[in-house]
């Protein structure tokens, strides 16, 4: 073996050597990091916290709609967090310029990856813009997804079914479609379609109708009170009622109603006719 082998032999043994002494030093600064680290992280979230309920208290003495202020937390949320862990990182050696410099270069592939999400997020700020519903509205998308807002968040709205299940849509989807909201106006019409027999004598079932929602006390007096021939049927004549409620007692009262109308014809006498089908038998 020549001097020279010897010599890098020795040189690496000492470096070796180095690097077994300086690990206990290294694995205790980089163990401290960590711990730093942890704690920032459980600081900053307290802070994020903190934050978010002074921004959600403010937003709430100015009336900013319950809506709005639930998307803006979400999108506060998630950009104090994405700081929060780029400091963090940071503290633990890893160049933030870096970091940024790779998402740059992948925001491309990123924004093709996540381009339902950009899509949704953009529905968000239109829903919160353009306020087609608030937060407590009963709405109906295009699909046949219906129910009370319960929250508009970055991505998605969520609603709530009579039968208490939550459904959450697209905001992008929804933004772009149809939407009936069935709570915006303080009242609503109420239509009950009654059939009655062709032999039965019209005026008077007219006037048993109209004397049910004239007396019904949640029918509003001011708005139109009228029984009217809505068309001719295969086995009876087709009325309606009609008349107008307050948002707030529609289903109540079109359900007295509709009980209160079988009822009052029956004590009339008059006769609501029901399909039958006659079966001739031969020997």
């Amino acid at each position: 073996m020549s001097a020279k082998q010897l010599e890098e032999i020795e040189k690496e043994a000492g470096v070796a050597e180095r690097f077994l002494e300086q690990l206990p030093e290294k694995a205790f600064h980089l163990g401290l990091r960590v711990v730093l680290a942890g704690l920032a992280f459980l600081i900053g979230v307290q802070l994020i916290s903190l934050l978010r309920k002074l921004l959600k208290n403010a937003l709430t003495r100015s009336h900013v709609d319950e809506a709005a202020i639930h998307f803006i937390d979400s999108f506060v949320k998630f950009g104090l967090y994405f700081v929060l862990i780029l400091m963090i990182a940071s503290g633990l050696g890893v160049d933030a310029a870096s970091i940024l410099a790779i998402l740059g270069s992948a925001s491309v592939a990123v924004g093709l990856a996540v381009q339902g999400s950009l899509s949704n997020f953009a529905g968000g700020v239109l829903l919160l813009t353009l306020k087609p519903f608030l937060a407590g509205d009963y709405i109906k998308d295009g699909l046949g997804n219906e129910g009370t807002v319960e929250a508009v968040d970055v991505f998605y709205t969520q609603l709530v079914t009579p039968d208490n299940k939550v459904v959450v849509l697209p905001n992008g989807t929804l933004a772009n479609g149809t939407i009936t909201n069935f709570t915006r106006c303080s009242e609503r019409r109420i239509d009950i379609p009654v059939g009655i027999a062709y032999g039965e004598d019209i005026d008077a079932a007219r006037a048993v109708l109209l004397k049910v929602i004239m007396e019904d006390e949640n029918v509003i007096e001011e708005r139109d009170r009228i029984v009217f021939v809505d068309s001719l049927g295969e086995s009876s004549v087709n009325l309606n009622v009609r008349c107008w409620a307050l948002q707030t007692d529609y289903w109540e009262t079109k359900w007295r109603l509709t009980e209160q109308v079988k009822k009052a014809l029956d004590e009339a006498g008059i006769s609501i006719p029901f399909p039958q089908v006659d079966v001739h038998y031969h020997h």
